[in-house]
């Protein structure tokens, strides 16, 4: 294996317990029929997936208007970030994302406190502090450790818009857009040195390379007088799209097909992830999506011939 073992297994294990927390949460906001009676004594059945902060889907919205919804979305953020970055807007940034986090970790916590009164609130009052620390204070460990936790409420939003196909299509688009971003274009990497030198957050899971060099200069910056006592380290990094675009498609297996077939494609997804990491050369970059969705394909082929 041309990585470290241990960071690659690191990584490849957040990616999948990431994934297994992401369908519990979505299990838990699966669709209820309610049957409502208007002022006039008609019964209509309302579709809710008990959602908070007002993020279940409005009536009406069909998977292909979301689709296009998303499609241009993604197109405005990476525009907005782009613009963002020219004008080194750290501090509005900053606050994006943290709103972002907040929303996101309401959305997981308040699915675990389902039984409680006040759950929306008690969420985010759980989430804020640790949105703080990761947005605001530098550490690794709270930083992947939210991670674990943002995907699944991102995620719970999005499955409840979309059918199989429209993901499908979906991560397709994404795929490609991957493939020109990080080879071609090459602002994905730009993207992401920008968030983790000015903005100092990265969307997604960083893993540092400590080798013996590494390891020897932070020993010799701690012991030294010197005020200036930064030290390079390399990243091994799995961006957040990587890890949030295949669990929707998982969630949407789940609600469609059931557990076991959600469970596969996860699986395959890991499996296509790992033969990625096998595969790369340390140092270079590489668009992660064209093979998880291939592996989630193969996955999803399997849970349909079940």
């Amino acid at each position: 294996m041309k990585h470290n073992v241990k960071i690659t297994l690191l990584l490849l294990s957040m990616f999948f317990i990431t994934q297994l927390i992401g369908l519990l949460v979505i299990s838990k906001y699966s669709p209820e029929v309610k049957q409502i009676t208007d002022a006039s004594g008609n019964v209509t059945n309302v579709t809710s997936y008990n959602l908070p902060y007002g993020m279940d889907p409005p009536e009406g919205v069909t998977p292909q208007s979301t689709l296009i919804s998303i499609v241009f979305a993604i197109a405005i953020a990476v525009f907005l970030m782009l613009l963002l970055m020219k004008y080194r807007a750290e501090i509005f940034l900053r606050v994006w994302f943290f709103v972002v986090v907040v929303l996101a970790l309401g959305i997981t916590f308040n699915s675990f406190f389902f039984n409680y009164v006040y759950s929306p609130i008690i969420a985010v009052i759980v989430a804020l502090p640790i949105a703080f620390f990761k947005i605001f204070k530098r550490s690794i460990i709270v930083h992947n450790v939210s991670e674990l936790l943002i995907y699944p409420g991102i995620a719970a939003i999005f499955v409840p818009l979309l059918n199989i196909w429209s993901i499908v299509l979906l991560l397709i688009l994404i795929s490609a857009y991957d493939i020109y971003a990080v080879w071609h274009a090459g602002f994905m990497q730009k993207m992401a040195q920008y968030q983790i030198e000015k903005v100092k957050i990265f969307t997604g899971f960083f893993v540092p390379y400590l080798g013996k060099k590494e390891r020897a200069e932070i020993k010799k910056a701690k012991l030294s007088k010197s005020k200036d006592k930064n030290v390079k380290v390399s990243l091994a990094i799995l961006g957040g799209g990587d890890v949030v675009f295949p669990l929707i498609l998982a969630g949407v297996v789940l609600n469609t097909l059931g557990l076991f077939q959600a469970l596969i494609v996860t699986i395959f997804s890991t499996i296509a992830l790992a033969y990625l990491f096998y595969t790369s050369e340390k140092g270079k970059f590489y668009p992660a999506m064209p093979f998880i969705t291939t592996g989630s394909f193969i996955g999803l082929l399997i849970a349909y011939l079940i």
